[in-house]
């Protein structure tokens, strides 16, 4: 009995779900870097809307709804009818969404590209139009099954959970439990706390817009790609993780991205605030994403690392750090 679904997800089953929807593969599959999902690029015999290859993506059960997905899926539809570079499911025999061998999946056209140059003004403001034209559509109407990114889901909820499933080691539980609340009561009266009223838009986001879900292509500029965790929230969520390093280098990236982006769309400096906070929720999910995930087996091997007492006492210097960091003033522009 098999332990974990994806583990019955074989190269065979993969080709099957594709021959469902009228896509004969030649057999060339190649796992993709993804571990929510599974996402495997195949070669076909015959080629489909001009494309040779084609990217399969086997949602993770239980995750996501039948219609949260489709919610992305419209979403994604809607950036490429607007001309914005956004990877979209194709329409197979008038889906985006089907099923196979109990598995939710979607096939969207292969896009080549490699990271962005962070640090080149010219990509940065490239990227801040495009993000400024993801947020002119995400602002059209509101998500009506997708969460939104708040304290209570990103924050407290895997706090809770964590402490309830006795994920962390008890020479570094109180500790840590005792910084992470620190943390959250200082985000509670921001914008993403329940009880503010900052007048802060939210509105449809990516979501995940880190480096490694933008192909940059020279002489085109940035495909977004992977909308699997488009969320309602601020614009800044968008932003904020394309920059790196000391904070005078995060202040370097910071202009140019704004900058590129009102040439399209104001962008409320207000959310400059929120930086911090989020980076600071970002940090309490990403260790309850892992320890549930953990039964996958792929997990264990990418992150071998992950629940020791020296993760955890890393965890709480991280805490520490992003008091401090929201106890400073926010970046400026």
């Amino acid at each position: 009995m098999s332990s974990h679904p994806y583990e019955v997800l074989t190269p065979a089953v993969v080709l099957d779900a594709l021959d469902t929807v009228g896509l004969r593969g030649d057999g060339r599959l190649m796992a993709l870097s993804s571990y929510e999902n599974r996402v495997y690029q195949a070669y076909l015999e015959e080629p489909v809307e001009g494309h040779a290859a084609v990217v399969a993506k086997f949602y993770r059960p239980g995750r996501w709804s039948e219609a949260q997905i489709l919610e992305e899926h419209a979403f994604a539809a809607e950036l490429a009818a607007g001309e914005v570079p956004a990877v979209a499911p194709l329409v197979l025999g008038g889906r985006t969404l089907h099923e196979h061998a109990g598995f939710a999946f979607s096939v969207s056209p292969r896009r080549g590209g490699r990271a962005p140059e962070l640090d080149d003004t010219e990509v940065l403001e490239w990227i801040g139009r495009f993000l400024a034209r993801i947020h002119m559509v995400g602002a059209r109407r509101p998500f009506e099954t997708r969460p939104a990114l708040d304290l209570r889901s990103f924050g407290a909820e895997p706090r809770e959970w964590l402490l309830a499933h006795q994920m962390i080691p008890l020479d570094v539980q109180a500790l840590w439990d005792r910084r992470c609340g620190e943390a959250l009561r200082m985000i509670e009266d921001t914008a993403l706390g329940e009880r503010a009223d900052s007048g802060i838009a939210m509105i449809r986001l990516h979501g995940d817009c880190h480096p490694g879900n933008i192909l940059w292509t020279p002489g085109e500029g940035p495909h977004f790609v992977d909308l699997d965790d488009a969320r309602t929230g601020p614009a800044v969520q968008d932003m904020w993780m394309l920059l790196s390093g000391e904070r005078a280098q995060r202040q370097r990236q910071l202009g140019p991205l704004v900058d590129g982006y009102e040439m399209l769309r104001e962008f409320d400096r207000a959310e400059l605030a929120l930086i911090e906070p989020l980076r600071t929720l970002r940090l309490i999910h990403y260790s309850a994403w892992l320890a549930r995930r953990w039964d996958d087996p792929i997990f264990p091997i990418n992150f071998p690392w992950f629940g020791s007492s020296d993760y955890w006492q890393g965890q709480v210097q991280m805490l520490e750090e992003q008091i401090e960091a929201m106890a400073e003033p926010p970046l400026v522009v």
